[in-house]
C-alpha cells in the first residue's frame, strides 16, 4: 500500500515523524481521512483524537486541541497548539482540561466562544471515556 509522509508537532516536542498509511485528523469543518494523493488542503484542528495508521492493525492515537493541517499529496503536516499520545493521557489531566475550559466558558459572554468552548469539552469528555477501555 501506499504511503505518506507525516509529521506531527507540538510546543514541546516532535510526537511523531514517519511514513503512515493514512490519518484521520478532527477538523475544525469535521473529520477527515488523509491518504496519498490527497488535495492540497489546510485546516484548522479543534478538539479531538488524531489516529495515525502506520499499516493495517498498528496505529496511534494522540489527542490534539487545536492548531492546523498541510496537506498535500505526499505528506501531511500538523502543527497543534496541544498534542498529548494516548498512552500518556490520564484521567486526572483530561479533568484539568476540563475544569480549564470550564473556567473559560464560565469567563466569556461571547455566544459563538461559549459554543466552541462547548465543543471543546465535548471532545474531552470523550477522550476521558476512550481511556476506559
Amino acid at each position: 500500500m501506499a504511503t505518506f509522509q507525516f509529521d506531527l508537532v507540538g510546543p514541546e516536542r516532535i510526537l511523531y515523524s514517519g511514513p503512515v498509511d493514512a490519518v484521520q485528523l478532527p477538523g475544525s469543518e469535521g473529520e477527515m481521512t488523509v491518504l496519498p494523493g490527497h488535495a492540497p488542503v489546510l485546516t484548522t484542528l479543534k478538539t479531538g483524537m488524531l489516529v495515525i495508521t502506520e499499516s493495517p492493525q498498528n496505529g496511534k492515537r494522540v489527542l490534539v486541541r487545536g492548531g492546523f493541517a498541510e496537506i498535500n499529496a505526499t505528506s501531511l503536516t500538523v502543527i497543534a497548539e496541544r498534542a498529548t499520545p494516548l498512552e500518556e493521557l490520564t484521567p486526572a489531566i483530561i479533568d484539568a482540561d476540563i475544569a480549564a475550559a470550564e473556567l473559560l466558558y464560565d469567563a466569556t459572554d461571547d455566544y459563538d466562544r461559549k459554543i466552541e468552548i462547548e465543543g471543546q469539552i465535548a471532545q474531552l469528555r470523550e477522550a476521558k471515556v476512550a481511556l476506559s477501555f
